[in-house]
């Protein structure tokens, strides 16, 4: 019921906001510095796990005080071996800030494993090209979020989506945009479209090709093909319909608005025209089989993700 009423109050909020998406994109956002060709270089797996070995000495950090030291590599160190096991917790808006990780812990695990340590340490950090200075209440927060599963017990994660949600606004934040404990389940956390697609270019290396939108499902000529050919070059994060991705009985559709993000890790036709679907979804991947009416139910948004050429690469 708790999940329908936010549902239900965000899909007003966006019917009310949604004037703003025919406005210049001047009008939208301001004006920012032409970003530098390189902004993270690629790394290895091995290259990351080299440098936390060496943080084994790690102290406890002023900044974060209560998150232990041991506790924060151990979360580290799992994510930098299990990257699929990242989880947005139970019952929060954090699914937007655990598919955007699915980028640098597959693509840049060193650059991300510095600049958890560097936040840890210090309480703020340069991530690309933003400096990310988590507000005093979100730095009283981390490591106490309870009751959100697997959330509990990576304070690291906490720290990190926690953060995210504090620097990058959208209009969905609108009404909340100073964050109190419990803030992590509402629309402090939320996040639009766009908003997400900023984030990525903001913090990583890559270049983002975005289709869809908040209200209207993405429309093309084929979405599976589409989508099979975007697999190809990159990555793919879809924007869609929670309930309608969950309910049990594909074939009646509720009525909805995009909720959540998930990662596209392949798509196939099978021979009685279904299509199978597996996509990275609360720290697992998840297989579903669907038809071509309901994929097109499904998605709002897909974000085309691809590396930037770098001129250097790290070990």
């Amino acid at each position: 019921m708790k999940k329908e009423i936010t549902h239900i109050v965000c899909f007003t909020i966006l019917f009310y906001f949604s004037f703003t998406l025919s406005l210049p994109a001047q009008v939208l956002s301001p004006a920012r510095p032409r970003p530098p060709r390189d902004i993270t270089p690629v790394s290895s797996k091995a290259a990351a796990l080299a440098f936390m070995k060496s943080m084994d000495t790690l102290s406890a950090s002023k900044y974060w005080p209560h998150v232990s030291p041991d506790e924060f590599l151990e979360n580290v160190n799992n994510n930098l071996n299990e990257p699929l096991r990242v989880h947005e917790g139970n019952n929060t808006n954090f699914c937007s800030y655990a598919a955007l990780s699915y980028l640098p812990l597959h693509f840049d695990p060193l650059g991300y494993a510095k600049n958890m340590v560097d936040l840890y340490r210090n309480g703020k950090v340069q991530y690309g090209r933003v400096l990310l200075t988590p507000s005093p209440e979100i730095k009283e927060a981390a490591g106490r979020l309870a009751f959100k599963g697997e959330l509990d017990i990576r304070p690291a994660d906490q720290i990190w989506f926690l953060t995210l949600a504090d620097h990058f606004k959208g209009y969905l934040n609108f009404f909340d945009r100073h964050f109190d404990m419990g803030d992590e389940n509402g629309f402090w956390a939320a996040t639009n479209f766009s908003k997400f697609n900023r984030m990525i270019r903001a913090l990583l290396n890559f270049k983002v090709k975005a289709k869809g939108s908040d209200l209207i499902r993405i429309r093309t000529d084929d979405l599976y093909t589409y989508l099979k050919e975007k697999l190809q070059t990159g990555t793919v994060a879809l924007f869609v319909n929670n309930m309608t991705l969950y309910q049990k009985d594909h074939r009646v559709i509720k009525p909805g608005i995009p909720t959540h993000y998930i990662i596209l890790e392949q798509i196939e036709e099978v021979s009685n025209g279904m299509i199978n679907i597996t996509y990275w979804d609360y720290g697992a991947l998840s297989l579903q089989q669907v038809t071509r009416a309901f994929l097109e139910r499904l998605i709002f948004g897909v974000s085309h993700c691809t590396l930037k050429k770098t001129r250097k690469h790290a070990p």
